[in-house]
């Protein structure tokens, strides 16, 4: 089949190109022209097929790779959480809370039932809204005015504010390492990600603020238990960043607050009392359970419109059976108790698994949140390939990496639910996968 791309401007160009791509005349890992050999043909400035191949790679249709030229996509799976597909191996990489430690919500499924919602009518459950008000309160403070928006979780929510922000090829500041889900939001988007470090203490005052100068025009940002790390903001860290953000009132600052009800660390805030446009996110996913697509949005009342409008092409609201069954297993107080004993289990467990790592000769520190994040002295791709030769699937760190190459030596482990003498015999096969490693051996010799 002939390729034949054409196209004064870049966007007629890159659609060509897409086009071309989506018959089959060009396929995953074909060359596209150089830039300047196309220009040429097609009688544009060179900058014009440059722009035409940003606009490209952005949207995930190439690669660019170098002198290698740019090609077209290969069609690989996205990364994401949950269970690995058709494996017999014992998975590691799940990020899945402990199914055994979700209250149980038949009973209150059967106390939920009322008469039916009718379009017209307000899209948040009263007796929801008055709960959630004060939780959210609690957390942005009495100086500034919020509003409550609810969406199909977290990730629903954060798709949706950036959507009803940016346009494509808009910059997105973003952790790094980060969240699954948040880096894929992005990048389907069409969006930019920015990467911002991250440390013991969360983000960083020096990423931030480089992110910043090069135009980010919204922010995302884990206040505690970030996926992967598990490192939850200071106070100090996070008063830090407010000033910083101080003097940009207006780029879009979104708060994750993921691990809400489960974390052991108190919640510091990225967003100051005069910052104009915030949303601070609280999904009941990790202790209510995943199927519960519920997350509660606090946002300044610009913001909490904007959102609005964006829900209203879509889904107008959650289902209020859903807003129910959230309100009723929040208040309920064996429910209550439930989750209480599950972030007291988390924690635990992890600590747990830390020391016998530790105690292995793989040091690690337990984070916050539902998974390990644990340093090691070797590239973490080569260390998963030898944990299968023994019965692990673990997920390596460079899934999670938007720059950062010291996060491609990290795995990320899900193991609080291994038993004791599970979690000895993950510590001394992950030992010898270690020391198994050549580039160790050569250094010792």
């Amino acid at each position: 089949m002939t390729v034949q791309i054409a196209g004064g401007s870049a966007s007629e160009i890159a659609d060509s190109v897409r086009q071309q791509v989506e018959r089959g005349a060009l396929a995953p890992g074909a060359a596209l022209p150089p830039v300047r050999a196309l220009a040429d043909d097609l009688g544009v400035n060179r900058n014009t097929v440059v722009a035409a191949y940003r606009l490209l790679t952005q949207a995930g249709v190439v690669e660019a790779r170098g002198r290698a030229g740019t090609r077209v996509a290969e069609r690989a799976p996205i990364a994401q959480e949950g269970f690995a597909q058709g494996t017999v191996l014992r998975d590691l990489g799940t990020g899945n809370p402990d199914p055994s430690r979700i209250p149980d919500p038949t009973a209150a499924v059967r106390r939920i039932v009322g008469r039916p919602v009718l379009y017209g009518e307000p899209v948040i459950d009263r007796d929801l809204e008055a709960w959630a008000s004060d939780w959210m309160r609690a957390a942005v403070g009495d100086e500034r005015p919020m509003r409550l928006t609810i969406t199909g979780g977290a990730s629903d929510a954060i798709e949706r504010l950036l959507a009803q922000t940016l346009t494509r090829d808009d910059a997105v500041a973003l952790e790094d390492p980060c969240f699954l889900a948040s880096l894929n939001t992005v990048r389907l988007g069409g969006y930019r990600p920015v990467p911002v470090p991250v440390d013991a203490e969360g983000m960083t005052v020096a990423g931030l603020r480089a992110a910043l100068d090069a135009g980010v025009r919204a922010v995302v940002c884990t206040p505690r238990a970030q996926n992967p790390t598990g490192a939850s903001l200071s106070a100090a860290r996070a008063a830090q960043l407010r000033a910083v953000l101080a003097g940009h009132p207006y780029v879009l600052v979104i708060e994750d607050d993921h691990f809400s009800l489960l974390s052991s660390q108190p919640f510091h805030s990225v967003i100051g009392p005069e910052h104009r446009r915030w949303a601070l996110i609280r999904s009941v996913s990790k202790f209510l359970g995943p199927d519960m697509c519920l997350a509660v949005t606090a946002s300044d009342p610009d913001t909490a419109e904007r959102l609005a409008r964006r829900l209203n092409p879509g889904s107008t609201w959650v289902s209020h059976l859903l807003q129910r069954l959230a309100l009723e297993l929040l208040t309920d107080a064996d429910a209550s108790a439930a989750v209480s004993a599950a972030a007291e289990h988390y924690a635990t467990r992890n600590a747990v698994a830390a020391s016998a790592l530790s105690a292995a000769g793989v040091a690690v520190e337990p984070g916050d949140g539902l998974s390990l994040w644990v340093p090691l002295p070797v590239a973490a791709r080569t260390i998963t390939e030898r944990l299968m030769r023994r019965g692990w699937l673990a997920r390596p760190g460079d899934e999670f990496v938007l720059e950062d190459d010291a996060a491609a030596r990290h795995l990320r482990l899900t193991v609080h639910d291994l038993p004791d003498e599970e979690l000895s015999r993950l510590a001394s096969d992950l030992a010898a996968a270690v020391a198994a490693d050549p580039t160790l051996t050569s250094k010792a010799g």
